[in-house]
C-alpha cells in the first residue's frame, strides 16, 4: 500500500489550497483572526487590483497590531498621496513605526528624509548605518557616498560594512543556495 503526502502548511499542518477558490477563502479566514501577515498581503493584493480603499484598510488593520510592513506601506500612500490625502506627519509617523519595528527600508527612508528635508547629515547617517546592519545595500551604497564626501570616518564605514556582511550571512543557507539554483 502506498502512501501519498498531502502538501501541508509548515505552520498550522492544514492541507495546502488546490485551487484559487480555497486559497481566497483560507486567506479570509486567517484575515478574520486578525493575522497581521496575511492582512497586509491582502492590502496588497487590493492595492495591485487598483482598490486603494480596501488596502488602506488592510494595512491600517495590520499596522493596528504592529506589523511593520504595514506601517511601511501606509507611509507610501500617505506620501505620494495615493488613495488618501497627502499628509506628511503621518508618512513620517509611519515610517518611523515602521523603523522601529525593524523594517531597513522604512529606516533608510528616514535617513534620505533627514538628509533632503532637514539638512541633517548626522542623523541620516545614523538611520543609515541602521539600515546597513539590517543588510539594506542602499544604504551601504549611501554611507559610502558619504565617507566620500568626508561626512563619516573610515571607521564608522568599516564597521557598518562589517555589520552588513553580517546580516547578509546570517540569511545564507545551504536550503537557499540549493534553491536558488532550481531552474
Amino acid at each position: 500500500m502506498e502512501m501519498r503526502v498531502v502538501p501541508s502548511c509548515p505552520f498550522c499542518r492544514t492541507k495546502l489550497p488546490v485551487t484559487k477558490e480555497e486559497a481566497d477563502k483560507q486567506r479570509m479566514k486567517r484575515v478574520e483572526t486578525n493575522d497581521p501577515f496575511v492582512m497586509c498581503r491582502e492590502g496588497t493584493e487590493q492595492y495591485c487590483k487598483g482598490d486603494c480603499s480596501s488596502a488602506f484598510e488592510y494595512w491600517t488593520k495590520a499596522s493596528e497590531l504592529g506589523f511593520a510592513e504595514a506601517h511601511y506601506k501606509l507611509s507610501i500612500m500617505y506620501g505620494g498621496g495615493e488613495g488618501v490625502e497627502k499628509n506628511r506627519s503621518k508618512e513620517i509617523y509611519h515610517l518611523e513605526e515602521a523603523a522601529i519595528g525593524g523594517h531597513p527600508d522604512a529606516r533608510r527612508n528616514l535617513g534620505s528624509d533627514e538628509w533632503m528635508s532637514n539638512d541633517d547629515t548626522e542623523r541620516a547617517v545614523k538611520h543609515w548605518i541602521i539600515a546597513a546592519t539590517q543588510g539594506d545595500d542602499h544604504s551601504i551604497k549611501r554611507l559610502i557616498k558619504e565617507y566620500k564626501f568626508g561626512a563619516i570616518q573610515k571607521e564608522v564605514l568599516a564597521s557598518a560594512l562589517r555589520a552588513h556582511q553580517a546580516a547578509v550571512d546570517a540569511t545564507k543557507s545551504p536550503q537557499r543556495e540549493a534553491a536558488e539554483e532550481l531552474p
